[in-house]
């Protein structure tokens, strides 16, 4: 599973011209996931983007987590964050999961943030989106479970 996390001041996402979610303070994240992912490592990576301390504290110190500061999650499924370039100049996207089983992963990582914080949007799974943000900072991190769940 891949995580890349913007912290934001807005963020939002349309389908259609419609707006079907939107935040303010808080973390836009693209989630994209492989078919190796499973429940265990969804709430590995889960417990690590909600700790994350990247928000400023009253010393201008990152020391803050998303719960600190009452922020929000926008979580966006994005296959293309496993695109391979190294052969050529057409990415592959042949690590990305399955979509039914990426969807089926993606909708437990949701829930299983919804058990933590108070205000979490979506994108819609396989739709063209359109997603707008205002980055704070810029804040960006990257989050792969290859990384974060090799020592589990």
């Amino acid at each position: 599973m891949r995580l890349l996390i913007q912290r934001v001041s807005e963020a939002a996402v349309r389908v259609d011209g419609e707006t079907i979610g939107s935040i303010g303070q808080g973390f836009l994240v693209f989630v994209g996931v492989e078919d190796a992912d499973t429940e265990a490592i969804a709430d590995a990576m889960a417990k690590k983007l909600l700790g994350l301390r990247i928000f400023m504290d009253e010393n201008g110190k990152t020391n803050l987590d998303l719960a600190s500061v009452g922020g929000s999650l926008l979580l966006v499924s994005q296959f293309t964050l496993y695109a391979d370039c190294r052969k050529g100049n057409r990415p592959s996207f042949i690590r990305a999961g399955e979509p039914h089983y990426a969807n089926q992963l993606f909708e437990y990582f949701v829930a299983r943030c919804r058990g933590d914080v108070a205000n979490v949007q979506t994108g819609s799974f396989g739709a063209d989106m359109k997603v707008s943000l205002t980055n704070d900072g810029p804040f960006t991190v990257w989050l792969d479970s290859a990384e974060i769940c090799k020592n589990k």
